[in-house]
């Protein structure tokens, strides 16, 4: 049984991996910044780590003996990036190297399409162009796995949403249900075009690679391309919630300190033909995320 590190736990897309992988068929540890937030997890199988302290790290390396390193913690709110440039570099470049340090590992890094410019989806070898400080922070970090002599892998996923268990920070779909259950009016951007993520789907993509030992580039990405406004859109129509409430706003209506992509997202042709990745609809992610089970099941809204 291959153990496995999942960084990052107690954040969105790490909760969800580790609920998922901790299945019986991997030895998994799950590490985050602060105590335990993972709902039903055993928490004898998690570690108190500071990504950006070398010597916690070590300890913790040295602690356990590791198949695969999923390296998925990170900074990834732009704006907190862009704002303070010396600790997103502590965390999303120093913290790599130093979990780099793990010998004989697998090692799976979670990156962003933000690393690439206008004019998406992107495929895999894309000519990358980020934007924003944040984007070139996970671009310096993929180098940094990608000259490391690993073996590694690195994973791509784009606008990440799902259901959200006890201890999650709820997602995008969940705050457009909230506000609409109660009435609220929401603008919603619809000038940038996103392939939306199920994280379900990232999960598995993230399985598979593990079983077959797949090394290289994958975008683990939604299959349609969608702004914001649209998401919100069919949200509100699988939740049969009110659709005039959703005002479609530019990105200009909320200025913001950094730049993001007008047409982003990511292909996910290679990560079909080599790891069997099928990603979910969006209308189905959003029953999934919410338990609906087809269009006349709406009993788990409430």
């Amino acid at each position: 049984m291959k153990k496995v590190l999942i960084t990052g736990a107690n954040g969105f897309l790490g909760q969800h991996l580790t609920r998922f992988l901790n299945n019986g068929e991997f030895n998994v540890v799950a590490s985050g910044k602060g105590p335990c937030r993972i709902h039903d997890f055993n928490h004898s199988h998690y570690e108190e780590v500071d990504l950006c302290d070398k010597t916690s790290v070590d300890q913790m390396l040295l602690k356990h003996s590791f198949d695969v390193i999923i390296h998925n913690a990170a900074l990834s709110k732009p704006d907190e990036c862009e704002n303070d440039k010396k600790y997103c570099l502590d965390v999303n470049v120093q913290a790599t190297k130093h979990l780099l340090n793990a010998a004989g590992v697998h090692f799976i890094y979670i990156s962003t399409d933000f690393i690439f410019g206008e004019n998406g989806p992107h495929a895999e070898d894309a000519e990358t162009g980020p934007l924003n400080f944040y984007g070139e922070s996970k671009l310096i970090a993929e180098r940094l796995v990608i000259e490391s002599g690993k073996k590694f892998t690195i994973v791509r996923p784009v606008f990440i949403y799902g259901a959200a268990e006890a201890g999650m920070r709820p997602s995008f779909l969940h705050w457009v249900k909230a506000n609409l259950q109660q009435q609220k009016r929401i603008k919603v951007v619809g000038d940038q075009k996103r392939t939306p993520t199920y994280a379900e789907d990232i999960c598995k993509g993230i399985a598979t690679i593990i079983d077959k030992e797949a090394t290289g580039v994958f975008n683990l990405a939604g299959k349609d391309i969608l702004s914001p406004y649209e998401m919100a859109i069919k949200t509100a129509k699988v939740l049969q919630l009110d659709l005039s409430l959703i005002e479609e706003v530019t990105a200009e209506t909320f200025p913001e300190p950094v730049r993001r992509a007008k047409r982003s997202g990511l292909k996910t042709e290679k990560a079909q033909r080599e790891l069997g990745y099928s990603p979910v609809s969006f209308e189905e992610g959003v029953r999934l995320t919410f338990g609906i089970s087809d269009e006349n099941d709406h009993k788990s809204m409430a």
